[in-house]
């Protein structure tokens, strides 16, 4: 009971976090519960808060979704996901991860000093293969996601909604993967049962918040936070 607890408390401020700012709470979720978690077990059961937090946003949120965009995000994302699937068998996950830390790193750099960027589109598109490929390996795109949109979009409204919608259009590939390949686990469900209740109670209200907060605070904070996510993918 004592974990279950624990975890309720890790995923209701990582979480809500995300809710508010459309990253990040995998990737800090992910380093505390590692330490009684199994890391393959933590990226199934993100699922459940990573499903709750878009559903919940995207339910309540002003309807400010570029579908267009998203769409072809959606493209190179796909085509991602079909080779982080060939990657998975075919490099070391550890090499992997290095590589993840130094993009989000140098994107989080980047995006501290340089908050008025535009990105190009060759850049859009190689940034969408790398979020589907990264999503399809371990549950985790958000860093590169936000350094797509922040460097496309101005709204932040509009920045977290495309993020939220690209997660959960990606969450389904993965649903289906794990129910192919019987990744659900009688731990992962019981995890799914106790914690459930008590995250759609969290997210439900931590939601409000991010429409008490101004472009300029959201895009300063998520740069900072994306810089920080790179560092401590390092030493997952």
């Amino acid at each position: 009971m004592g974990l279950m607890i624990f975890l309720i408390i890790v995923c209701s401020l990582t979480y809500s976090f995300e809710i508010i700012f459309g990253l990040a709470g995998t990737i800090i979720m992910m380093p505390i519960l590692g330490f009684v978690f199994e890391s393959k077990t933590l990226v199934i059961y993100s699922l459940l808060p990573q499903m709750l937090v878009t559903t919940i946003a995207l339910s309540k949120s002003y309807r400010k979704v570029n579908i267009k965009e998203w769409a072809v995000m959606l493209v190179s994302a796909t085509i991602g996901a079909i080779a982080g699937s060939w990657l998975f068998t075919s490099i070391p996950n550890d090499i992997f991860k290095r590589m993840l830390a130094v993009i989000i790193t140098l994107s989080g750099i980047y995006m501290v000093i340089s908050p008025g960027y535009k990105a190009g589109k060759n850049a859009r598109r190689v940034m969408d293969f790398i979020a589907g490929l990264s999503h399809s390996l371990f549950g985790i795109s958000g860093p590169i996601v936000m350094t797509r949109l922040m460097g496309t979009f101005e709204d932040k409204t509009v920045i977290r909604n495309g993020a939220l919608l690209f997660f959960f259009s990606q969450n389904i590939i993965r649903v289906i993967n794990c129910l192919i390949n019987d990744l659900f686990t009688p731990e992962i469900w019981k995890m799914y049962a106790v914690s459930a209740p008590f995250l759609c109670i969290v997210l439900f209200f931590s939601d409000r918040l991010h429409f008490k907060i101004s472009n300029q605070k959201f895009k300063k904070l998520v740069s900072w936070v994306i810089l920080f996510s790179g560092i401590i993918y390092f030493f997952r």
